[in-house]
């Protein structure tokens, strides 16, 4: 277990959103996760909105980190790098519990400003990171020079977004759209003479 209580509060948060969703949650529930008072909880975060804009902010780092661990590939193969780890239902990604309540979190975003803010945070990296990547690989040569990276990025994140919503709500498989979503990249991205899977 960590030292810090306040990092503990935040692990915790994540297990306890889990197991609870997000409607459901208590700062109890959180404290009881940590073994730790409700009033340690209050002492550090005030109130659960106040921890949960936190525990949104500490989601968010863990993302970024991930997303950006890539950055020494090349273009072509950092976008199917994101790719594998956003679509992916393995073990290392998100469990389905946390996918879950985090949908009931979108829910309320657009009663929250605070989490909106959050969440849009995300969005907005998701979308830079991927644009930068197109950038480069038509700078590189590696994408078509007719490519549109704003409008090919949109398309990117929109569908991870219906693609992690479609997971929760019906079921769907998101690795299962890596398929026709990797045939949009051979056809519409890549240039001539680098079409195909790199790996």
């Amino acid at each position: 277990m960590d030292d810090d209580p306040t990092t503990e509060i935040l692990e915790a948060t994540y297990r306890a959103l889990c197991q609870h969703g997000y409607a459901n949650l208590t700062v109890g529930d959180i404290a009881a996760e940590a073994e730790r008072s409700k009033s340690l909880v209050h002492y550090y975060y005030g109130s659960k909105a106040n921890l949960f804009s936190e525990f949104l902010r500490f989601l968010y780092n863990e993302y970024t980190t991930q997303l950006t661990s890539i950055e020494d590939e090349p273009p072509r193969e950092q976008l199917f790098s994101i790719l594998d780890i956003v679509l992916s239902d393995d073990e290392t990604t998100p469990s389905q519990e946390l996918r879950t309540a985090m949908l009931e979190v979108k829910v309320q975003a657009p009663y929250d400003d605070a989490i909106q803010a959050r969440l849009r945070r995300f969005d907005d990296f998701l979308f830079e990171r991927v644009q930068e990547i197109i950038i480069a690989g038509v700078d590189a040569g590696e994408f078509a020079d007719d490519v549109n990276p704003t409008v090919a990025a949109e398309f990117f994140v929109t569908t991870i977004t219906g693609a992690h919503t479609r997971r929760v709500a019906v079921g769907y498989p998101s690795e299962r759209l890596y398929e026709p979503i990797t045939r949009y990249v051979e056809t519409h991205l890549l240039a001539a003479e680098t079409t195909g899977d790199p790996r």
